[in-house]
């Protein structure tokens, strides 16, 4: 019998973390072996039957890039890759033409965003508050808490729709100088987002309160089908108002690069000579953490954004993936009128987006996996790329059930 008598742990004081609660939803999906289960959980585009989708345009240039070698990348990433970037995003823009975007490959959207943060801390920018959305992407939280921010939520949705009214009285009380935290479009996990006019009112309200943008945009293209449409809300605060401001971006969803990691994080600057400087804080930045990024997942964006034949077939595929899931909602949303639901369920049609935001409770949602082998996040956010014609009807039921045996 071992004697050996181990010192107290420095672990002692630690304490349990919960999982992920998204990635314990797809866990559990994929030990359930019913033949009718439905992961509308997870945030990735699935095909009509149910698959993963490489996109055609991404075959394409896999195979141009395919032997492009193993070298490290420079610690700001690709150059090719974040200049393309910035000129998807910021095409036509003045900030564009006078030298006045700072850019930095990230891992994905998180990434990202985690180097906004850390080069806003570096750049002594004097920002200590974040505002995000409640509901909003449950990362948001993690990230800037963990950086030091201090982070407050303004309400954004009531039944079934954008809360613009309670969102902008929260901003209006919000401190100044505060950095925000603004969904480009599709807004996760609601699928609400404010109207080009609503869009002017908080604009208004951050121009008053000398606030700092911080662009979410990890759906460009993916909501509409079309990037220069998504990106309006970018166009109107840099643009037109002159905003400095981050945008950060992830070819995730875009481009189907899940695995990959691509990302790019951008500072609009006042200045090229303060663009320059925040090039440099983001290269500091970026050492710091993950030293220099991934360079597959880069060369295979940089080269579908730069190929015109490649580039043509993206603009395809975003219209495809936009198209299902658009009909999707349209066929679940008769399906639960056909049904006759309880409940009023336009806002699964009027929901723009990946995702739906059903509403239901914590005890439908547990009822829905415990019966129908139905998964979904415990927010009721539904990813409505996981719906396709051969589950559609079998979720709808599913929910009607849920919704009618469980109050």
């Amino acid at each position: 019998m071992d004697s050996t008598q181990y010192p107290p742990s420095v672990f002692n004081a630690a304490t349990y973390i919960a999982p992920d609660a998204i990635f314990k939803v797809t866990k559990d999906y994929l030990a359930d072996t019913d033949p009718r289960k439905v992961n509308v959980g997870a945030g990735t585009y699935r095909d009509e039957n149910g698959k993963p989708w490489i996109l055609p345009s991404v075959r394409m240039a896999k195979e141009v890039v395919a032997n492009a070698g193993h070298e490290y990348s420079p610690i700001l990433g690709l150059k090719l890759f974040r200049d393309r970037t910035v000129e998807l995003a910021f095409q036509g823009m003045k900030a564009l033409k006078e030298d006045r975007i700072a850019s930095c490959q990230s891992l994905s959207g998180t990434g990202a965003l985690l180097l906004a943060g850390l080069a806003l801390k570096k750049a002594e920018s004097g920002i200590t508050e974040v505002l995000i959305t409640e509901p909003t992407w449950s990362n948001h939280e993690l990230l800037f808490s963990s950086m030091g921010y201090n982070v407050t939520k303004l309400p954004y949705y009531k039944a079934g729709a954008f809360d613009f009214r309670s969102y902008i009285d929260a901003l209006k009380s919000a401190p100044s100088g505060a950095a925000v935290i603004l969904h480009t479009c599709a807004h996760n996990p609601t699928g609400c987002d404010p109207s080009q006019e609503q869009w002017k009112e908080i604009a208004a309200v951050m121009k008053k309160k000398t606030m700092f943008p911080v662009f979410d945009s990890a759906y460009l293209g993916f909501n509409s089908g079309v990037v220069y449409d998504d990106a309006w809300a970018i166009r109107y605060f840099v643009d037109e108002l002159g905003f400095e401001a981050s945008v950060c971006l992830s070819f995730a969803k875009s481009m189907g690069l899940y695995g990959e990691r691509v990302g790019v994080v951008t500072f609009v600057a006042s200045s090229s000579e303060l663009a320059q400087t925040m090039v440099s804080i983001l290269e500091n930045v970026q050492r710091a953490t993950v030293s220099t990024p991934p360079i597959y997942g880069a060369n295979i964006a940089a080269t579908v954004l730069g190929t015109p034949e490649i580039a043509k077939q993206w603009a395809q595929d975003l219209i495809t993936m936009s198209s299902r899931v658009k009909g999707m909602r349209q066929k679940l949303f008769d399906a639960l009128v056909r049904l006759q639901t309880p409940g009023d369920w336009s806002h699964i049609v009027k929901q723009t987006g990946m995702f739906g935001y059903t509403g239901i409770s914590s005890a439908q949602i547990v009822y829905l996996q415990d019966k129908y082998h139905v998964y979904m996040a415990n927010t009721s956010r539904i990813s409505i790329a996981g719906l396709n014609d051969s589950n559609v009807e079998y979720f709808a039921k599913a929910l009607d059930d849920a919704v009618r045996s469980v109050k």
